[in-house]
């Protein structure tokens, strides 16, 4: 049985599986990233497999399944799951290459919005993500910046920048640890610097940093204090608040981020990515009541939940 839960949800952020060695490997190949072939990506599950285990078991979530053989079948199922928890529309951030969740999008064009995800640092970056925007119908970009072979304020990386900016499109920037306990720590670039520095030349461009900047979120509300176009997105568990030298909850995270940059540069998302579990309406239920109980006024209850990821995608409200 659903709840009804009093306001309409838009989801700025989720994953669509093309099998999970594909996913990670389709990740890590659109950031640029080299990591030294398939033992060190063994190397790597083998060694993170014990902390997802335990994170599985303390939020109850089965592990995963194998997705659907066919791309089709794992979309059906992806609809059928949001009208069943009644989310209005959900942004699918990676998806197995611009092409292939541009096709998932177009199968429920109704539900589903994607972003493109590709190496930016390729030659062709900027055309690609135009073509994706323009011919594709993808509404953003997604990037990992820990993944990446340079830092996000490199001039290379402008033509990119300027695109998305004149196109008015959201570009999504993964900041801080890569993947769940056990994984990334950091990468060589992709720090908060970087990206306000990028953020002040690109002022009309609209930045958004998921799971309130992981590790880095003293100085992602600095970088947003300088920079009115940098958002921050709710996504995960965020489990990473544990792993902190102070104590630090999801509440906190709210409190900060809405007194300090406001209601409408939070973006909620649930980093839905995988069945069993499917969509994971316990992050939806848990951010919801933290903000019912901070006492936010019902209009900014609908900003964070769907208004502000309407205005960035530029969906109707």
């Amino acid at each position: 049985m659903t709840v009804d839960r009093g306001l309409d949800v838009v989801d700025f952020h989720l994953h669509f599986r093309i099998g999970a060695d594909e996913t990670i490997r389709a990740c890590e190949d659109a950031a640029g990233m080299h990591p030294g072939g398939e033992h060190e990506r063994a190397v790597r599950a083998a060694g993170s497999a014990p902390y997802a285990q335990r994170w599985r078991r303390a939020w109850a979530f089965p592990d995963p399944e194998p997705s659907a053989p066919r791309w089709q079948d794992e979309a059906d199922r992806w609809a059928e799951e949001l009208r069943r928890v009644h989310v209005r529309r959900a942004v699918f951030v990676t998806g197995g290459g611009n092409d292939t969740l541009a096709d998932v999008v177009d199968r429920h064009p109704d539900l589903l919005l994607g972003l493109a995800h590709h190496d930016p640092y390729a030659p062709d970056a900027a055309a690609e993500l135009e073509r994706a925007v323009t011919e594709r119908g993808l509404r953003g970009l997604k990037l990992f910046a820990p993944l990446l072979r340079g830092p996000l304020d490199h001039t290379d990386l402008d033509p990119l920048w300027g695109t998305a900016q004149r196109l008015g499109v959201p570009v999504l920037i993964h900041i801080g640890h890569y993947g769940s306990a056990g994984g990334l720590s950091h990468g060589r670039y992709g720090g908060p610097d970087e990206l306000a520095r990028m953020a002040r030349r690109f002022p009309e461009l609209a930045v958004v940093v998921p799971h309130f900047g992981v590790q880095h979120v003293q100085d992602l509300l600095f970088a947003a204090w300088g920079c009115p176009n940098i958002h921050v997105d709710t996504s995960g568990s965020n489990q990473w608040v544990r792993w902190m030298p102070y104590r630090l909850t999801l509440e906190d995270l709210f409190r900060r981020c809405y007194e300090t940059i406001g209601p409408h540069r939070i973006v909620y998302g649930s980093d839905s990515s995988w069945f069993p579990r499917g969509y994971v309406t316990r992050y939806l239920d848990d951010q919801l009541r933290i903000c019912h109980e901070l006492g936010l006024p019902d209009d900014h209850l609908r900003a964070i939940f769907a208004g502000n990821a309407e205005r960035l995608l530029g969906l109707p409200g």
